[in-house]
């Protein structure tokens, strides 16, 4: 499972993460994008997910802290501190998953991508 983990602030817009995941692919197919369960709501990620026909996975705070994902300086409390990108693919990528991809942040930074592949959670 190849998995596009999203970090992201509620004003990112649809063409800064569209591009973002783009990038961070480089083409190569996904099969799911992740993120933070409390941001799965943000309009941006949902009109994304609906664009590219990928399912949209929300991820426990607590399974963010936990993973053994880079630290972010930007990255709040709730998070332990880690990376939400390169955590949330990581968690959703399953038991062994490794990135692929490190994290990418937006010019705006608004928002941060990373690509991580296993065997699915």
């Amino acid at each position: 499972m190849r998995v596009a983990g999203i970090g992201l602030r509620a004003r990112a817009t649809l063409a800064t993460i569209e591009a973002l995941v783009a990038r961070a692919s480089a083409g190569a197919a996904l099969d799911a994008l992740a993120t933070a369960e409390d941001k799965v709501r943000i309009a941006a990620l949902g009109a994304l997910s609906a664009r590219t026909g990928l399912p949209l996975l929300g991820i426990a705070a607590d399974a963010i802290a936990a993973a053994d994902a880079a630290l972010s300086p930007r990255a709040p409390a709730r998070y332990g501190g880690r990376s939400l990108a390169e955590a949330a693919a990581l968690v959703a990528a399953g038991p062994g998953g490794r990135i692929v991809v490190p994290r990418i942040v937006s010019p705006d930074g608004t928002a941060a991508v990373a690509i991580a592949e296993g065997p699915g959670r």
